[in-house]
């Protein structure tokens, strides 16, 4: 049973890891939303917060995300892979303009192992309030390799 007028967000990662032409991997899981990303998405909607979130963050740490995180476990800040911004828009998944999406390609300088994404609300390493984060499979990247972030947080 649906509760009318209640208010839920799911968010989920699309994860696409490229060599060239070729789709090593692509896998969608869901998030772990934090405790302080629950607190600030609750501010931006009376303006207590006043900053959205657009920043990815990849991890490369396998550790289980936890609503208790403040921080990625082990962020990566070179190479290439870097926290950066993402273009961000409004998609349609039920009802018109309901999903937040952020999307970023990254492409690796060295080689790397990515196995998480966060989603920030600044830039800098290891800074701002993490919204959400998940781990995935080990994304073994290699110099000019790709890899595609997208994120989507559904409000319903």
């Amino acid at each position: 049973m649906k509760i009318k007028g209640a208010l839920k967000i799911e968010g989920f990662f699309t994860i696409r890891h490229m060599r060239g032409d070729k789709i090593l991997s692509e896998e969608t899981i869901h998030n772990t939303t934090t405790n302080v990303g629950f607190s600030e998405v609750a501010g931006l909607i009376n303006e207590q917060s006043s900053i959205g979130f657009k920043w990815l963050a990849l991890d490369s740490s396998g550790t289980a995300a936890v609503a208790a995180n403040t921080v990625l476990a082990a962020e990566i800040t070179t190479g290439g892979l870097g926290k950066a911004a993402a273009t961000c828009s409004k998609v349609t998944t039920t009802i018109a303009g309901d999903t937040a999406q952020l999307l970023k390609t990254f492409t690796a300088t060295a080689t790397k192992t990515v196995r998480g994404a966060g989603v920030f609300d600044t830039a800098g390493a290891s800074t701002g309030v993490m919204l959400a984060r998940s781990t995935f499979s080990a994304k073994n990247m290699e110099a000019n390799d790709t890899l595609q972030v997208v994120y989507r947080i559904k409000v319903a």
